[in-house]
């Protein structure tokens, strides 16, 4: 990928007066030359492949066009190029303000802004915080695990989509920098209160590693941030041997592309991860050489695993080295562009695909695991890797 990455991150994406927060692959590579690094998929046909890359070049050109218009008018050119990626019809088109995408870039690095809570809709459509981390400002004040989340600056927060709910609590990357104010609604029992905290710079625990008391290792990926790759790789390294691996992508909601192929390779001696096209022109991405091929490994996986982290999957349930349980990933396989815009925002479109190592379209289908499982998925992984039994 020679140093060009994709970065899969919640962010805000305005479609005209709109807010909206969705999951989606930034590329960052080298924002400063607006230079497309490239993965993910090959075209189906090349009748196919030459329509789509006019349909994207139009779009791209037009997005272009409003911007450079709305300039010359004195108007807007990000607010012009919002309107015009709208009308495009592209599903992961967006276009962000300067700080939006500065705050990506920092993403990469495995850092964030905000209040250091995880948090999620329960059937009922409340938001319940899920965990708090350590040092942050929530466990400065005492916010617990279970608490109830019920408002965000006044803006009550039920029934809200979880990602809307991050948007709340980080605020606008341009107007809530660290040290910003924001007051949280919560509930603890019958005990209901106000908690005004100061948002931080915070690091990401991206990937972390559990040993059990059977031996079997438990790596769990977040995202694929800086040094994530190696930091798998360094873990399956110092598992027991024969022991078992249960790699938890649940909820992994993608990263750098060149990360997620080193930790692919962690399991894999070379060969196909993935290949993809850019505007037509195909490409491959090859696992490194020397990973774990023997010890029993399992995959978890559901409905939040998307773009890069179903990228790791489609290779090992491709390739035969894992059995993958869970419930069907979100089916985010495509990637775009970033270009800068003349008041220093960015617009992106999409401009390719990926496919598995096998030719599975991923973007719109996401993968089915080998093994159907909900909340019991980890029960179920640990069955399977008894069944698996001891490679030697």
């Amino acid at each position: 990928m020679s140093g060009r990455d994709l970065f899969c991150q919640p962010r805000r994406i305005r479609r005209g007066a709109a807010l909206t927060l969705v999951f989606a692959s930034v590329l960052v590579a080298g924002a400063a030359t607006d230079s497309f690094p490239g993965p993910d998929r090959k075209p189906p046909a090349d009748a196919a492949r030459s329509a789509g890359s006019a349909s994207r070049h139009d779009n791209g050109a037009a997005v272009a066009k409003a911007a450079a218009e709305a300039m010359a008018d004195g108007k807007s050119p990000m607010e012009a190029a919002e309107r015009a990626v709208s009308r495009s019809g592209d599903r992961w088109g967006a276009v962000y303000s300067q700080g939006e995408y500065e705050e990506f870039q920092e993403a990469l690095d495995g850092q964030y802004t905000g209040v250091g809570l995880w948090a999620r809709r329960e059937r009922d459509g409340r938001i319940e915080v899920t965990r708090v981390q350590t040092g942050s400002p929530a466990a400065a004040a005492g916010i617990r695990k279970g608490d109830r989340l019920l408002s965000v600056d006044g803006k009550k927060v039920d029934g809200l989509p979880v990602t809307e709910v991050v948007s709340l609590l980080r605020g606008d990357a341009d107007d809530a920098p660290a040290g910003t104010a924001v007051t949280l609604g919560l509930q603890r029992g019958a005990r209901a209160w106000t908690e005004t905290l100061r948002r931080a710079r915070l690091s990401t625990d991206s990937v972390t590693v559990h040993r059990r008391a059977d031996g079997v290792t438990v790596i769990r990926i977040a995202a694929f941030t800086r040094g994530s790759g190696e930091t798998v790789r360094t873990a399956v390294r110092n598992a027991p041997d024969g022991a078992g691996i249960v790699l938890d992508l649940r909820g992994n909601s993608g990263g750098l592309v060149t990360e997620a192929v080193t930790a692919a390779s962690a399991f894999l001696d070379g060969g196909l991860v993935a290949t993809y096209d850019v505007d037509g022109e195909q490409r491959a991405l090859h696992a490194g050489r020397g990973g774990d091929t023997a010890r029993p490994l399992v995959a978890l996986v559901d409905g939040g695993t998307m773009s890069a982290a179903e990228l790791v999957t489609g290779a090992l349930q491709d390739r035969g080295r894992a059995v993958v349980v869970g419930s069907r990933t979100f089916g985010k396989g495509s990637v775009q562009m970033p270009s800068r815009l003349p008041d220093g925002s960015v617009a992106e479109l999409t401009v390719g695909h990926y496919h598995t190592p096998s030719g599975h379209s991923v973007d719109g289908r996401g993968i089915t695991p080998d093994l159907d499982a909900g909340r019991d998925a980890m029960r179920r992984a640990e069955t399977v890797l008894s069944g698996l039994g001891d490679p030697s």
